[in-house]
This record gives structure tokens, C-alpha cells and sequence, in this order.
């Protein structure tokens, strides 16, 4: 096959899968598709499942894992005790003053679970409520100068995490895998709440149209 219709098909059947793909971005996923093509390393811990997308999500799974892991041991000593207890700062901190419920509900977690872990880090003195001026039922958060200290050890710290995680994974691949994936996560994100109230199968249909082709 002539060599440019063979790069014009390529570039066609990566366009149909990311209709967002810019040229570099067609050329990372050229590069690495073929780069893995030709790896014989394993390609994951423990049982390798029988279909992509679940192999996939075992990678995800198995990095989010060691993240978590790793963290853990890179904030002793800065008063945070857990990833999630720093992804609540961080979320205050950025957000400005957020709702308690904004805060829980932004890191994905249960109201229960979120409300505890907004407590710990009060009587840890890291973060304090006050109420909100125009919703009486609300309250809003706020970092006291001792939490945002304990923010900054603990971004010193999971940068460390993320750094020794993606050593030895070129800049162009973090790049792209974060155009591939991000999709995922903004969609999914969205619906989070909507479906916590739903049966598996009834979101499963709303997601998946078998009728699409």
C-alpha cells in the first residue's frame, strides 16, 4: 500500500475514535501504539483480564491503589493521614469558601463518610465552618492558617507521589492519556450523583445505547 494512504487511513481511523485529537496528539497515539505493539513486558499485575476495556480499569485501579498506598506514607508527618483528607483541603482552598456539601459531593464521597472526614479535619483545627450569608441551612467552609500550612507540606509530598509514579513515563504520553481519559472522568462526574439513587441496570441502559451504531 502506498505509504501516504496508508498514513491518511491511520489518521482517519484515530480521528473516527478521538474526534478532539490534534495532530500531536495522532502522533502520540501512533508512537505508543507501536511501542507497545512491540513491548513483551506483562502487562498487568495479577489476573489479566479478557476484554480491553477491563484491562484498562484494572491498570487505573491498580495505580489508584499505589497512589493511595504511597501517599499515605509520603504525608506522615504533615497531619493529613489520608488522600482524601487532602483532596478536601485542596477543594476548600481552591474553591474559596465552598458548602459543605459542595466539598463532599465534589471528591465523590458519601455524605456520611465526607462529613466525618470534614469533622477530623476540624478538630485537627485545619479547617473551620461558618454560616452562609444567604442560605440559612448552609454552612461554608474555610482553611485556618494551620491548614493551609498542612497543604502545602502535603502538595510538597503527593507531587513526590506523582513524580516517582510517572518517572519513567514520557511527558508526551502523561499528555495524551490525559486527553484520552479526561472524557471519561468529566462525564461520569456528572452523572455520579444521579445514579448513586439508581439500580446498576437501569444506568447501564441510560449509558449504554445498544441501538447506536
Amino acid at each position: 500500500m502506498n505509504k501516504t494512504v496508508e498514513l491518511v487511513n491511520i489518521w482517519s481511523d484515530f480521528e473516527k475514535k478521538h474526534p478532539d485529537g490534534d495532530i500531536k496528539d495522532f502522533c502520540r497515539y501512533h508512537l505508543i501504539h507501536h511501542r507497545e505493539i512491540e513491548s513483551k513486558a506483562p502487562l498487568v499485575g495479577g489476573v489479566v483480564p479478557d476484554h480491553v476495556e477491563g484491562l484498562l480499569l484494572k491498570i487505573l485501579g491498580r495505580i489508584s491503589r499505589m497512589n493511595m498506598v504511597y501517599a499515605y506514607a509520603a504525608f506522615a508527618g504533615t497531619g493529613i493521614d489520608q488522600l482524601e483528607e487532602f483532596g478536601i483541603l485542596l477543594t476548600i482552598h481552591r474553591e474559596k469558601n465552598p458548602k459543605k456539601t459542595e466539598v463532599i459531593y465534589s471528591m465523590l464521597l458519601e455524605l456520611s463518610s465526607g462529613t466525618d472526614m470534614l469533622s477530623r479535619l476540624m478538630k485537627k483545627g485545619f479547617i473551620r465552618e461558618y454560616q452562609d450569608g444567604e442560605d440559612k441551612r448552609a454552612k461554608r467552609l474555610i482553611l485556618t492558617p494551620e491548614g493551609e500550612n498542612a497543604l502545602e507540606r502535603g502538595r510538597i509530598q503527593i507531587g513526590k507521589v506523582a513524580e516517582m509514579l510517572l518517572f519513567d513515563m514520557d511527558q508526551d504520553d502523561k499528555q495524551l492519556c490525559v486527553k484520552l481519559l479526561k472524557n471519561v472522568e468529566q462525564k461520569f462526574s456528572a452523572l455520579f450523583q444521579e445514579h448513586k439513587a439508581k439500580k446498576f441496570e437501569d444506568i447501564y441502559d441510560s449509558v449504554v445505547d445498544k441501538n447506536v451504531e
